[in-house]
């Protein structure tokens, strides 16, 4: 079973060609296969499929085993994987997602390697059913959740998957793990939730730390790297085109009306094959 391992702002994957190969119960790969001490190791999977609707299907399962409609350093690996492999030959590739239909818009060089892609993520959606949050709000933007007696403001959207938004003026002393594990469980959150705490750095800078919903604390976080730029801007507190400081990278996320657009690059870092039961 061949694979192309990956990584886009230091969010790892998984990447196999399921247009030619087919497998089964995916779950179970993944959780096997994304283990860091005895698998190969990875924030989760994604198989290319084909499409009635669009030129391929992205298909995504987090390191836990549980299925993800969306992943967005995820889906800029994707792009890059099914060009380079040559499975889709166009710079311009819609790709069909648990979310819908993302657009990918490819970058490549002299050589034909893919060096930056930029993906049309849709439009955010701030309705609790639709995240979903458990309030009778029109929105949730600067609503308070305690965890362990003490209060929280957040601010929730679903860009790809559903994300809460902490906004931190002391981002280094916080303790993701701790908060993250706690808010993506609450009660609140009936599909559980992605956690991103950021700092605004000024109008066109901001770091973020996520906790992400069925893979734990990962180094950076595409849809949430949207997610926290978006609302954000909403409150009035950075520009339209914002570069955001993810542990593991730099990501440029530009709002245009009420779309979102992501740009970054993504990296094969190793070719291998393994044999599974």
């Amino acid at each position: 079973m061949k694979f192309n391992k990956m990584q886009g702002a230091g969010n790892d994957f998984l990447l196999f060609n399921g247009v030619k190969n087919k497998y089964e119960n995916y779950s179970k790969m993944a959780k096997k296969l994304c283990d860091r001490r005895y698998g190969v190791g990875g924030d989760g999977i994604m198989i290319a499929e084909k499409s009635e609707s669009a030129d391929i299907k992205m298909v995504y399962y987090n390191s836990d085993g549980s299925k993800g409609e969306m992943c967005g350093n995820g889906i800029r690996c994707f792009s890059k994987f099914i060009y380079e492999e040559e499975i889709v030959q166009k710079k311009e590739i819609a790709i069909e997602t648990g979310d819908g239909i993302k657009i990918a818009y490819l970058k490549v060089n002299n050589k034909n390697q893919v060096e930056s892609i930029t993906i049309s993520m849709g439009k955010a959606r701030l309705t609790p059913k639709e995240i979903p949050v458990l309030l009778e709000k029109e929105s949730v933007i600067n609503e308070k959740i305690n965890i362990d007696g003490k209060d929280l403001v957040f601010s929730a959207v679903l860009i790809g998957v559903p994300h809460a938004i902490i906004i931190s003026k002391e981002l280094d002393t916080l303790d993701v793990n701790f908060l993250g594990e706690r808010i993506e469980k609450n009660k609140l959150f009936p599909k559980n939730i992605n956690v991103n705490f950021i700092q605004i750095l000024d109008k066109n800078r901001i770091k973020i730390k996520t906790w992400e919903r069925g893979a734990g604390r990962t180094l950076a976080c595409g849809t949430g790297s949207c997610s926290g730029v978006y609302i954000a801007n909403l409150l009035g507190l950075v520009e339209e085109e914002v570069f955001v400081e993810t542990e593991g990278g730099i990501l440029i996320i530009k709002i245009q009306g009420d779309e979102v657009f992501m740009t970054g690059a993504a990296e094969t870092t190793f070719k291998g094959e393994v044999i599974w039961e």
